[in-house]
């Protein structure tokens, strides 16, 4: 480790074990290329003095997402109803009311939700990078990467997001599948602006935009939302 980071000035942390996996079994496998590793990199970067870390980290955080109720009021979602789902009703319901909710945009200070164990991961490697930066007068950036698209995007494995699975669908000559009404909404970013957002990271870094000591989270994503049932039609 010492001798990686020699020379360095800033970390850019891509790494990571992603998808749902197969079952919980697989938490381990999890916590230890993300959890673990990440600890183990960030251990490593004190001990040789790199105090700037550019993390990517997920959307998935924040789990259900964001939605409001009739009146613009943000309302945090009840778990969605069985009969809903039978009746073709896919929008959680307010808690308190029954009433539908409606989608919103998700901003930086959302509450935190991670609901399966790579979620859970993320949010711990994020977590861990505040730690290190309050520990040891460094700074951190986490990119909160939306739904990434681009060329050379692996096809069929965990990486692959929807756009990747609809086009592998199409190469194949089959028909593109669409679960529940195709209302579910994303915000597809292109992997240039990603890279993008990276080196700005860098730059603030560098430019000493981040104080010492803290740790700030970004969301990555498109300025227009989609749903996945345009996507499809696209």
């Amino acid at each position: 480790m010492a001798q990686a980071l020699a020379g360095v000035d800033v970390v850019m942390h891509q790494s990571a074990k992603v998808g749902l996996g197969v079952d919980f079994f697989d938490a381990p496998d999890y916590i230890r290329n993300n959890d673990l590793a990440t600890a183990v990199l960030l251990a490593g970067m004190a001990a040789a003095g790199v105090d700037k870390l550019v993390l990517a980290s997920s959307m998935v955080v924040y789990g259900e997402g964001a939605y409001t109720d009739s009146a613009g009021r943000p309302v945090h979602p009840a778990p969605r109803r069985v009969e809903d789902l039978e009746h073709g009703i896919f929008d959680p319901r307010d808690p308190a009311t029954g009433e539908l909710l409606l989608p919103a945009l998700v901003t930086e200070d959302a509450a935190m939700d991670p609901r399966n164990v790579y979620a859970a991961s993320k949010l711990a490697q994020e977590h861990l990078a505040a730690a290190w930066a309050r520990s040891t007068g460094s700074t951190a950036i986490a990119l909160r990467y939306h739904n990434v698209y681009g060329p050379r995007m692996p096809k069929n494995t965990p990486y692959a997001g929807v756009a990747s699975v609809f086009r592998s669908a199409l190469a194949r000559g089959e028909a593109v599948r669409v679960f529940e009404d195709g209302g579910q909404r994303r915000s597809f970013v292109h992997v240039r602006d990603v890279a993008e957002a990276n080196l700005l990271s860098v730059d603030a870094l560098v430019g000493g935009r981040v104080a010492s000591g803290c740790a700030r989270a970004y969301n990555i994503g498109a300025s227009e939302v989609h749903t996945v049932g345009r996507w499809r039609r696209s």
